[in-house]
């Protein structure tokens, strides 16, 4: 799995929390780091080679960055990636994004178990 801070958003704590939490449950990470564009983190996650991109997003930008992600994943022939996002995602938008192509949406204040117990799920599905 491929965890990534698109765009300006420079907090990741979040983010490492739960890249932490799903090393430890078994599942190979791989963090980006901070501000990267959609176009890298689609090279990044085909080059290495994830079945999950975790979008972690607190600007309010979801919908753009996903549908980005998205489009660049298409375009790449790497539609069987996985997009998954997290972060400041209103209850609003969370249809739009599953609508969109997003596989699931994780919002702030998701228990952590269930962020862990979700993706150790799919990955025994594999």
């Amino acid at each position: 799995m491929l965890i990534a801070k698109p765009g300006l958003d420079g907090h990741d704590r979040g983010a490492k929390v739960i890249a932490h939490a799903l090393r430890d449950a078994g599942i190979e990470i791989v963090y980006t780091g901070l501000k990267r564009t959609p176009e890298e983190i689609v090279q990044e996650a085909i080059q290495e080679d994830v079945d999950v991109i975790g979008l972690s997003i607190l600007s309010g930008a979801h919908l753009p960055l996903s549908r980005r992600v998205l489009e660049g994943l298409k375009a790449q022939g790497a539609s069987d990636i996985k997009v998954v996002v997290g972060g400041i995602i209103p209850p609003r938008d969370v249809e739009a994004l599953l609508a969109g192509g997003v596989h699931r949406v994780f919002p702030m204040g998701t228990p952590l178990p269930e962020v862990v117990a979700a993706f150790t799920k799919e990955a025994r599905r594999s």
